[in-house]
Parts: structure tokens; C-alpha cells; sequence
């Protein structure tokens, strides 16, 4: 398999791997401008020549969206490697790939947020674990930071205490987010419409930078909703799960 490194040269012309293929896509196109903007952060995206979902997406955990305390590390993003990609070894060479890098640039090692046990959205934890990463500390009701230190002496990253416990004085349905996962951009606006139309109190907040998703209320930045301040789950819901969700807890 051949990879290719995305970057501002390139962006343009490249895909983005989430089974979305228009640039003119709401989706691409604000996933393609949040990328844009981390690059001279030091993010990296690297991913398969060949269209489909096969990636990985890293930054120095100093810059990561996050309220982790990591310094030293390098952060996964998203890792994401499906379909007819499994099982080749892919998953191999892109770790490999940012591990290498990590120990070039004088790293501590690598952290990358999941759950005890396989979750959308989330890297598998027992491939964390095949791999060697270890659990550095865990947020309610389910998040794990993981981490593969490079020796023995490195220090242990940890979740801010802002996130150990997610709470928000908001009330009814608020959704926090970001565009670093592009099927925000779609799904947010959708789900908005719809408790509209049904007359349910929603919220939706956009973290628009490093420092807000550093110091939000919850351990996974890129898309958390709330129920009268209650943290309820990580996936992007579609109209149909949050009409569901709506009736189960309203």
C-alpha cells in the first residue's frame, strides 16, 4: 500500500477518506478548512493513495482539541482503518508511520482517546492494547486515555479535571462540537431543524478553537450532547436517533 501525507499543497485535490467524495460537500468542506488551519500546528494526516477509509490523524497533544494534559506526547485524532482495508496490515504501517515520527521529533510517546470496549467514532481498544498502549487515566461515563509511552520514565498524561466528570448548566439537549469530525457539519444543523419543528430545547456549541475544546466539559470534544446538563452519549446522531432520544428522555 502507498500513503500520502495531506497538506495545504494538496488538500484540494485529495480526499478525506469518511466515505465523502464532493468537495463541494458541507461535510469536506469544513473538515478540509479545520485541517487547513491545524497543519502549522504540526497535524498530520496521512492516509491510503487509494479512495476509501484508511487514515490516521495525529498532532502534538499541546495543540490537540482536548482537555488532556499531555505535554511531550503525540495525540491521535482519529484512526480509522475499515471495510476492505482490514486486515492487510494497514493499521500497521500508519501507526508505525506516527510512531516513527513521534520518536523523531523527541516525543514521550503516543495518546489516543477510546473506551474500555469498541464505540463509534472511537479507535479499537484491543488493538490499542495488541500494540502496547496502556490505560494513563479514564473520564465519565466511558472515556479512556491511552497511552504508549517510548520509556519507562514518561510521564503519565492525564484528563483535565474539567472533563473527569461532564456537566453543563445548560438545560434540555445541548450538543458541543467541533469540525474536526466533518459529519458534524451535516448532522448538527439537521437534528437543530428538527427539535425546531418538535419544540424541543436545543442548543448546539460550536468550539471554535484550541483553548475552548482544551477546557470543555467533556472528555471527547469533537461531538457530545447533553440532556438538562447530563452527558448522554458521543455519537452523531441522525434526525431519526434524536427523535428516538428526544421521546425516551423528554
Amino acid at each position: 500500500m502507498e500513503y500520502v501525507r495531506v497538506t495545504n499543497e494538496n488538500l484540494d485535490g485529495e480526499h478525506i477518506c469518511c466515505a465523502i467524495s464532493n468537495n463541494r460537500d458541507i461535510q469536506v468542506a469544513s473538515k478540509k478548512s479545520w485541517l487547513s488551519e491545524r497543519f502549522k500546528d504540526g497535524l498530520v494526516f496521512l492516509k491510503s493513495v487509494e479512495r476509501g477509509k484508511c487514515f490516521i490523524e495525529y498532532i502534538p497533544a499541546e495543540n490537540a482539541w482536548y482537555p488532556i494534559e499531555a505535554d511531550g506526547y503525540m495525540h491521535i485524532n482519529c484512526f480509522w482503518v475499515s471495510g476492505s482495508f482490514k486486515g492487510h496490515g494497514y493499521s500497521n504501517d500508519l501507526l508505525s508511520a506516527c510512531t516513527a515520527d513521534a520518536k523523531a521529533q523527541g516525543k514521550h510517546g503516543i495518546t489516543v482517546i477510546s473506551s474500555p470496549k469498541k464505540m463509534s467514532f472511537l479507535s479499537d481498544p484491543k488493538y490499542l492494547a495488541y500494540k502496547g498502549f496502556k490505560t494513563a487515566d479514564t473520564a465519565e461515563p466511558f472515556f479512556v486515555l491511552y497511552y504508549l509511552p517510548f520509556d519507562e520514565n514518561a510521564p503519565i498524561p492525564k484528563f483535565k479535571s474539567v472533563a473527569k466528570q461532564p456537566k453543563t448548566d445548560k438545560r434540555g439537549f445541548v450538543v458541543y462540537y467541533t469540525h474536526g469530525c466533518p459529519f458534524t457539519a451535516k448532522y448538527v444543523p439537521i437534528i437543530e431543524r428538527s427539535a425546531k419543528e418538535k419544540g424541543v430545547e436545543f442548543e448546539s456549541v460550536l468550539l471554535r478553537d484550541k483553548k475552548e475544546a482544551q477546557n470543555a466539559p467533556m472528555a471527547w470534544t469533537d461531538y457530545a450532547v447533553f440532556y438538562n446538563g447530563e452527558y448522554v452519549t458521543n455519537e452523531i446522531l441522525s434526525e431519526k436517533k434524536f427523535a428516538e432520544l428526544a421521546e425516551k428522555l423528554s
